[in-house]
């Protein structure tokens, strides 16, 4: 399920956790900007057994192909798709793949993958399962709320 600053904590934070398995999620935290262009953030992933955290993702101010923009166009096809699609940021090392399940349910594969800073790097994913509907449309507000809050457009 998704939740978003549920009071206990005032910084801006996205959580998202599988449909099927609560102890897989995925969170955007801490972000911050650093000028008029772009937001800064970091992507959390856990699993049982694994976390990994990724520290200083960009979402740039105005992209049309932004995560969020990804997020609201599987919401909008919530009667489904055939095959995989994919986003991933500008640098890299956040991406998501998106498949149409069964049941009306739509599987996320997030990856962490900071490969800027060590070459030869890690990469980390969990996969998330969300209805193709409401909780779908619920994420991409959530996202494009965290990442667009506080900044002028």
């Amino acid at each position: 399920m998704i939740s978003q600053n549920d009071g206990s904590d005032e910084r801006p934070h996205v959580a998202v956790r599988c449909q099927d398995n609560a102890s897989v999620r995925i969170g955007f935290h801490d972000r911050h900007s650093s000028d008029d262009h772009c937001v800064h953030y970091a992507v959390e992933v856990e699993a049982p057994g694994m976390r990994a955290r990724l520290d200083d993702a960009v979402a740039w101010i105005g992209d049309g192909r932004g995560l969020a923009r990804f997020l609201e166009q599987l919401a909008a096809d919530f009667p489904g798709w055939d095959g995989e699609r994919h986003w991933r940021s500008d640098d890299r090392d956040l991406g998501v793949s998106a498949a149409f399940g069964s049941g009306g349910y739509v599987d996320l594969t997030w990856t962490l993958r900071p490969w800027r800073r060590d070459a030869g790097g890690w990469s980390a994913s969990v996969t998330t399962r969300l209805e193709a509907g409401e909780q779908m449309a619920s994420l991409a507000a959530d996202v494009r709320h965290f990442l667009d809050e506080g900044t002028a457009r």
